[in-house]
Order: structure tokens, then sequence, then C-alpha cells
């Protein structure tokens, strides 16, 4: 695939008549005429139509993202995480959460968490808490989210220097109670692992 740019240039005429001594002064007046806006040609002038191709890429970055593979983090609710490959492109990480795709960056390090934007809308089972500086739940996760590393300008393999940092850090599957205006996460036993949908474009390592 080549992506192209190509001018299209639209050709309007129209016929002015005035009365002037020569014809350099005949068509100056009507240069002027024209730039202080007395003669405005539209669609009934138009004449004809010419369209050129300017220049020529190559799609290198479409297919370069097509073609990725990310080694990634997955974390499901009521089981441990674990490192699967999937395909960069968007419709293999929409399914991969299970919906359409939302990214934070809540930590310092170079690394995503991408999960479905409306899963806690969906009534998605909740995952697993984000936590401050000093252990207190900020937020939860609901649905299937995995960790990915961060490239120049898109998602990349999650470092493996930072692997195990984050498989701890969600080791633990975890269920929600609410006591009045707090929310409690207690660790709890993983579930059998559901099976993955058939999709080439995703395999456990």
């Amino acid at each position: 695939m080549k992506e192209f740019d190509v001018t299209i240039t639209e050709k309007l005429q129209a016929v002015v008549t005035v009365q002037a001594e020569t014809a350099q002064e005949a068509e100056q007046m009507v240069n002027d005429q024209w730039r202080s806006g007395d003669h405005v040609l539209d669609a009934d002038n138009f004449i004809d139509v010419e369209f050129e191709v300017s220049k020529e890429r190559e799609l290198a970055q479409e297919k370069a993202q097509s073609d990725k593979t990310l080694d990634v983090l997955l974390v499901e609710p009521g089981q441990y995480p674990r490192m699967v490959s999937i395909s960069g492109e968007l419709e293999s990480l929409q399914k991969t959460v299970g919906g359409y795709i939302q990214a934070v960056y809540p930590f310092d390090d170079p690394v995503a968490i991408v999960c479905d934007e409306e899963g806690k809308m969906n009534g998605a089972a909740l995952n697993r808490a984000l936590r401050d500086e000093d252990g207190q739940i900020v937020d939860i996760l609901a649905g299937p989210f995995f960790v990915c590393g961060l490239g120049e300008e898109d998602f990349a393999s999650l470092p493996k220097e930072l692997t195990e940092k984050y498989e701890s850090m969600f080791h633990q599957p975890e269920s929600f109670l609410k006591l009045g205006s707090r929310i409690m996460a207690i660790p709890m036993e993983p579930a059998k692992p559901a099976p993955m949908k058939t999709d080439h474009s995703i395999g456990e390592r």
C-alpha cells in the first residue's frame, strides 16, 4: 500500500468587456476590478478540472505496525497475570481487553495500562486496584487489561526488566467489598483461567 498526494486544479473562465485605449490597459482594469471583488467566478464559470499526482510515499509505518508483535502482561479478573504475545493492530488490542481501548499512565516507568474504556459502564468484573504511594486505593480497573511498554509513537513490548515488577504488583487476584464510603480489596484464590478465544493474533508465551 502506498500514499499519494493528488492536486486538484479547477479552471473557471469568464469574459469581461471593458473600454480602454490599449489591450494592456484593458487587462489591468479587469485585474484591478477582480482584486477589488467586482468579478467573482463561481460554478457557472467552470470549464475544466485537472488531477496531478505530486508525491508518492510507501506506508512503511502502517505495515510495520500491522506486522508488530507485542509481548505484554495480561491481567484478567480472578487470575494470575501472564505474559502473552499479541498483534499491534487495533482489532487485536480491542479483542484482548474486550472493548474499545483506553490507555492510562499512572506510573513513572515508560509503561501503559491498556483496558476497556467502557468496562465499568458495561458491568465488567472488577479486576485490580490502583494505589497511590501510601497504598490507598485511587481507582479500580474493570475487565481484562494489559501492561505494555511505550515506543516513540505507539505501544511496545513490556521491557523485560519491568516484567517482574508489574507481575508482582498485580500478582494477587482481588475481590472488592464496600464498607460505607470505603472500598476494601480482598486477596482471593485465582479462578481457573478462562479459555482464550481462537485468535492467531494472541498467544501465551
